[in-house]
């Protein structure tokens, strides 16, 4: 014998008085049309309002949030809102739907909060940045310590390689920029000096601005744009390919293999190339003193050595030990954060060069003020 399938009735509200009265299958079945008769129903206007549930029938988890939706709104306009004459059951659904929806609601604030709450979140993101990138840098320390005390343990062709790929193939860019730029420095600060008769002035503004600060500045930046990147990238697709957990897996150890060569070729290269970009500058000078200046190379040549005392140029060599340090910590550490895919390890590539140069000229302010200080 077929059985009839229950029939369903339509769920209804309509407004008597001041009280909203609900009939029919308050049901997922039954609710059909409801949502476009509450939008054309109109509402009391007294401040206390009774949803009267005495006609409902059946009541179920669809048709309980509708109703305490319908509380909820009209209790955003000021009103009292109150459940009566429902069966014991429906009440305690009602109230179970109704801890439940403001249980998630999220209560809005006022915008100075809301600052307040991101910026906060911002604060402490970045100091677990800070707290993580300076015991990535203790794991390194400890690493080349032991790397220095048995030499042996170096990955010696792993540390060439890095150093042809860092900086015998950076050559040609930086000799092109330090060039270049001796040429805008001695240019616009030769128009100056032309003025008053101080031609021959022009060795010093470019033999101090380039040795001592430009060349070392603009090579680390080079650099990290070019290597810090790269070291990244490299360590970011391993982390990706599951590369860096098969060596751990294997008992090699990722600092010694991909961090430490990567740190000693880069302290290696970046002073080789800021004495390179120190020669292609100052020729660049050269040039526009002989053509624009009438000084000639002869004359330039001479006054260097009194012009500029050594010890700028020990000075700027010096620094770019330290900026070879910061950028390879800085390229590899953003590199071992890649998480997920491709994405991630474009947006790390990224994040290592902005920190790279940030921390760069952060080093050179730091220098400054130190060297001001001891008066050198």
């Amino acid at each position: 014998m077929m059985m009839m399938p229950e029939e369903v009735t339509t769920a209804n509200i309509t407004l008597t008085g001041e009280t909203l009265q609900c009939q029919g299958d308050w049901t997922l079945n039954g609710l059909g049309k409801l949502e476009t008769t509450l939008s054309k129903l109109t509402l009391p206007t007294l401040s206390q309002v009774t949803i009267d549930g005495q006609a409902i029938q059946n009541l179920d988890t669809a048709g309980a949030w509708l109703l305490c939706r319908l509380q909820a709104q009209l209790s955003t306009t000021g009103k009292i809102v109150e459940f009566a004459n429902f069966h014991p059951e429906q009440q305690k659904l009602l109230s179970l739907t109704t801890q439940h929806i403001q249980d998630k609601i999220v209560t809005p604030t006022v915008e100075q909060v809301l600052f307040l709450e991101y910026i906060g979140r911002q604060v402490w993101r970045a100091v677990e940045e800070v707290y993580h990138f300076l015991a990535f840098v203790g794991e390194v320390t400890i690493c080349m310590w032991h790397a220095l005390l048995l030499p042996y343990r170096i990955r010696w062709q792993a540390v060439f390689s890095t150093l042809y790929n860092s900086g015998v193939t950076a050559l040609p860019i930086v000799g092109l920029m330090s060039f270049l730029m001796g040429i805008v420095i001695a240019y616009q600060g030769g128009q100056q000096l032309k003025i008053y008769g101080a031609n021959i002035l022009v060795v010093n503004l470019v033999g101090v601005t380039l040795l001592r600060v430009l060349s070392p500045l603009l090579t680390a930046i080079m650099v990290a744009g070019r290597s810090g990147s790269a070291y990244a990238a490299q360590i970011g697709t391993m982390r990706v390919t599951s590369e860096i957990d098969a060596l751990r897996t294997l008992g090699i150890s990722p600092l010694d293999l991909l961090v430490i060569p990567k740190i000693i070729a880069l302290v290696i290269a970046l002073p080789l190339l800021t004495a390179y970009a120190d020669i292609m500058g100052l020729l660049g000078g050269m040039l526009i003193a002989q053509l624009a200046l009438d000084v000639s190379f002869s004359d330039f040549i001479e006054r260097l050595p009194q012009a500029v005392p050594i010890y700028h140029y020990l000075i700027g060599i010096g620094k770019t030990v330290v900026y070879a340090v910061i950028i390879a910590i800085v390229g590899c550490y953003q590199g071992f954060q890649t998480q997920g895919g491709a994405d991630s390890v474009g947006r790390q590539v990224t994040i290592s060069v902005v920190h790279a140069i940030f921390l760069v000229m952060f080093a050179e302010a730091i220098f400054s003020v130190i060297f001001s200080w001891v008066g050198i």
